[in-house]
């Protein structure tokens, strides 16, 4: 597997939850969640591919459970795109029909308060995405 940063964007309306890994693809940490409408969205997601310098870019694709596409997979779909415009890195959608839920459950089970805490799900969230990501890269050799 080639050595270098990736970075996961777990895509809603309203929060874009952000987990970066090391150079080496072993450890996803979670980063920052942004606003899906702020106006310096493209700027916050440049210095983010600035400081991280990411050799691949994934993007949870929510789609429905048997898997076809949701009005959601759409959009993030369409912020894939926008990524794509933003930087030379492959950009890959990701499924993750369950990475939210996973995320909720846990931060539930620590005893978080999901409405205490959205902002950490969407991390949370894509951090999931990632070591999904990761694990199909592996898989791929």
């Amino acid at each position: 597997m080639q050595r270098g940063r990736r970075i996961a964007f777990d895509y809603g309306d309203v929060r874009i939850g952000v987990a970066v890994c090391d150079p080496d693809a072993i450890l996803s940490s979670p980063v920052t969640t942004l606003n899906s409408n702020d106006g310096n969205l493209k700027v916050k997601i440049l210095e983010l591919f600035s400081e991280y310098e990411p050799i691949r870019i994934y993007v949870g694709k929510p789609s429905h459970m048997d898997g076809r596409d949701s009005q959601s997979s759409v959009k993030a779909s369409e912020f894939a795109l926008m990524l794509g415009q933003l930087t030379n890195a492959p950009v890959e959608l990701i499924d993750e029909r369950l990475s939210t839920v996973s995320a909720t459950k846990n931060m539930q089970d620590s005893g978080v308060k999901a409405k205490d805490a959205r902002a950490s799900i969407d991390q949370a969230a894509a951090v999931a995405i990632l070591n999904f990501a990761l694990e199909i890269e592996k898989q791929r050799g």
